[in-house]
């Protein structure tokens, strides 16, 4: 029997063991990847497309588990992404506590909403555990937009982000019969300079290890290092092909990952901050 795209409810105890597990925090790739080896899951569920966006259902659920574990203060992320177990979390001693803590934190905020305001025949309903499905990120739209790009101006793109990142010396090669390589660059790290070859594609799905080894060929003894950028996903094969023992190493960077350094360097988008100001009436009574 096929396995299926486990529920967010049945991903987000996993998600707490594996931050103890992990040693209490971990970057978004590092929890999805411990998290589907402690559910046992395969490649094949991996895999599975979402509906919309450019995630696969298994992290697009995985997102809402965080989420719902956010909400009851067990779980907390960094602006860069990083997510780490709280104090609640770590005296969370059973799954069924932790249903019951989601539960108490869904039921009152639907109570406080219906306190508010009459709650819209629009409005989210949070005891359908599909309300994620249908909702996209800002990434989303971001890859997106980057895949209706023309080829060569998605490589002046990956030019311009290897650039604000310290590369120097980057070119844009997209010459045919080059082997797959879109271009070069030069990383100074301390008092040590790399010649990094480059390849950038706009992939729907997955980079498979097959994309990884051709590109490895292509550049072999011409750089000391190798980076894969993508607007998709890389397979599990494909992760493994690049640190494979006894090659030169390639670096991985998939389309998540491409919508944080985009955001990080302020390149076709901008992040803007409200404003939250608060009375504090023990000021005044102290005066």
């Amino acid at each position: 029997m096929p396995q299926v795209v486990p529920k967010y409810e049945d991903i987000m105890w996993p998600t707490l063991k594996a931050l103890e597990e992990i040693g209490g925090s971990a970057s978004i790739h590092e929890l999805n990847s411990h998290v589907a080896k402690l559910m046992q899951l395969s490649d094949e569920v991996l895999e599975i497309p979402h509906t919309s966006g450019s995630r696969s259902s298994f992290e697009y659920r995985s997102a809402w588990a965080r989420t719902h574990l956010k909400f009851f203060g067990s779980v907390e992320n960094s602006a860069r992404g990083i997510w780490s177990i709280t104090k609640i979390g770590r005296e969370i001693s059973s799954e069924q506590e932790m249903i019951n803590l989601n539960k108490d934190a869904r039921a009152a905020q639907v109570l406080q909403r219906s306190n508010q305001q009459n709650l819209a025949a629009s409005d989210v309903n949070l005891d359908d555990g599909n309300e994620a499905e249908d909702t996209n990120t800002w990434e989303d739209k971001l890859l997106v937009l980057m895949k209706s790009m023309d080829p060569s101006a998605f490589e002046r793109l990956c030019q311009r982000v290897l650039r604000e990142a310290g590369f120097s010396k980057v070119e844009v090669t997209g010459k045919s019969g080059d082997g797959g390589i879109d271009g070069v660059g030069v990383l100074k790290v301390n008092l040590l300079s790399f010649h990094v070859r480059f390849q950038c594609k706009r992939y729907a799905e997955s980079v498979s290890s097959g994309d990884v080894r051709n590109f490895r060929g292509a550049m072999q003894g011409r750089a000391e290092k190798g980076l894969f950028i993508t607007t998709g996903r890389y397979t599990k094969d494909a992760e493994a092909e690049a640190i494979r023992d006894g090659a030169p190493p390639i670096d991985l960077i998939d389309g998540m990952e491409l919508c944080g350094l985009l955001k990080e360097y302020a390149l076709g988008v901008r992040t803007q901050l409200v404003e939250d100001v608060n009375i504090l009436p023990d000021f005044f009574e102290k005066l």
